[in-house]
């Protein structure tokens, strides 16, 4: 995304030729009101114009202090890309985002550990842990925790153990039956734990935690209720956790 306006043309100017695109486009969409596609398109002219005006600032940690920038890990290139991560998120929350996703790994070393993972696993943690507690923090220290639902989580589980014993830099493989989740702030009982594995972390140890309900207690969280939204289709009633999900009540203060 280019955050700067073109060469040799202001914001302003910039401002003033939106506005005019933006009665252009009301005019014509007026006489074709049945077209939801020339709102939606208008719409995002103006949605990228705002993201042109305020991300600059946003983007900006020089404003940081030293002392916030240490938290976060910027001062060390091992901890420095997801600690900006990190900082840029705490950073979007206090504006009034509502919604922060981050990668870790991206464009770089992931935790697809299938194979040397007693090499590769410290590395993920040592890069992570750091920016993860900072922004834990830093989120507390502001009066942001509480309000903020903090969840970490992958796209699926993995084994224990090693997945491929011929090798003298095994892995672990993908386990779909067992994952872990963490949450933090918004409303989450601190130190709860609900769910698990049975000796081998393999397998859920007695009744099953299905994904729809960990979707349905986020969804809880946020202060949607899933059944809000239910409609038919292909013959059933669809919801937003698919057919639905039970809420662990359990994790919620």
């Amino acid at each position: 995304m280019d955050l700067n306006p073109r060469p040799g043309f202001s914001l302003d100017q910039q401002r003033s030729e939106l506005d005019l695109l933006k009665w252009v486009n009301e005019k014509h969409a007026s006489e074709r009101t049945a077209n939801g596609e020339l709102e939606a398109r208008i719409a995002a002219y103006e949605l990228a114009f705002r993201m042109q005006t305020q991300a600059p600032d946003l983007i900006d940690l020089r404003q940081e202090t030293e002392a916030t920038r240490k938290l976060y890990g910027l001062d060390d290139p091992v901890t420095e890309p997801f600690g900006r991560q990190c900082l840029l998120a705490r950073r979007m929350v206090e504006r009034g985002v509502r919604f922060v996703k981050l990668l870790h790994g991206a464009g770089g070393d992931r935790w697809d550990d299938h194979g040397a993972i007693a090499d590769r696993i410290p590395v993920h943690c040592q890069e992570i842990d750091k920016p993860v507690a900072g922004l834990l923090k830093d989120l507390k220290s502001r009066g942001l925790l509480d309000s903020t639902l903090v969840v970490w989580a992958s796209e699926m589980g993995r084994t224990p153990f090693d997945n491929n014993l011929t090798t003298d830099k095994p892995g672990r493989d993908h386990n779909q039956y067992g994952l872990v989740v963490w949450m933090a702030g918004g409303n989450v009982k601190p130190g709860a734990s609900f769910g698990e594995t049975d000796d081998f972390s393999v397998r859920a140890a007695g009744e099953e935690v299905p994904l729809r309900d960990v979707h349905a207690t986020l969804l809880q969280l946020m202060g949607l209720d899933q059944n809000r939204l239910t409609y038919l289709h292909a013959g059933r009633y669809k919801k937003l956790t698919d057919i639905g999900g039970r809420v662990i009540k359990e994790i919620i203060a």
